[in-house]
């Protein structure tokens, strides 16, 4: 049980304010929020049991920058989708090709891919050698945080104009895919 307390405790507090939070708010003005809360499991759930099943291994696997890089262009594209003023036919067509919970799930793959969470939780993994109790925490702890940005999204969206909710689910995507090719890019220009 202590396993699973620690890693809750770390990844409760180092999830909070991080930018998956502000992504379940853009994508609740988007979508309903059982498709949101359903995609974002799934996703915290794999990312967490990639990161715990592979342990402390994981960072020689996937590198890092390459993660970051795919994850900006992902919320770039995103934020463009979410900005276009798309007719009402055009939107059910790219909804149901895509679906909602697919599309949360993946940006929630790839976003979370080589986070902070994710390596503390491959810490955790790594450190106290049980390994369910940790992915328990850790995707408990990520649940209930993100669920905090999804009950915010839900109530900006009864209460924002739909116009304004599209700019602001889009500029939130837009502004993490530029924060992300700007520190990628910094990286490989410092290494």
């Amino acid at each position: 049980m202590e396993a699973f307390w620690a890693t809750f405790a770390v990844v409760f507090l180092a999830e909070m304010g991080d930018k998956t939070q502000l992504l379940v708010m853009a994508f609740a003005a988007k979508y309903r929020w059982q498709q949101v809360l359903l995609g974002m499991t799934a996703g915290i759930f794999v990312v967490h049991a990639l990161a715990v099943g592979v342990g402390s291994f994981a960072h020689s696997l996937i590198d890092p920058q390459v993660m970051e890089v795919l994850a900006a262009l992902l919320f770039l594209g995103f934020g463009i989708w979410t900005l276009r003023d798309d007719t009402e036919e055009e939107e059910k067509r790219a909804s149901s090709r895509f679906g909602p919970v697919l599309t949360v799930m993946l940006t929630f793959i790839v976003g979370e891919m080589g986070d902070k969470t994710q390596f503390a939780a491959m810490a955790m993994a790594a450190t106290m050698g049980a390994w369910m109790m940790v992915l328990l925490g850790a995707v408990l702890a990520m649940v209930l945080a993100d669920s905090m940005g999804l009950v915010a999204g839900t109530f900006l969206q009864r209460h924002l104009p739909p116009s304004r909710m599209r700019w602001l689910s889009g500029g939130i995507f837009l502004f993490f895919g530029i924060v992300g090719l700007v520190h990628a890019g910094w990286q490989i220009f410092c290494a």
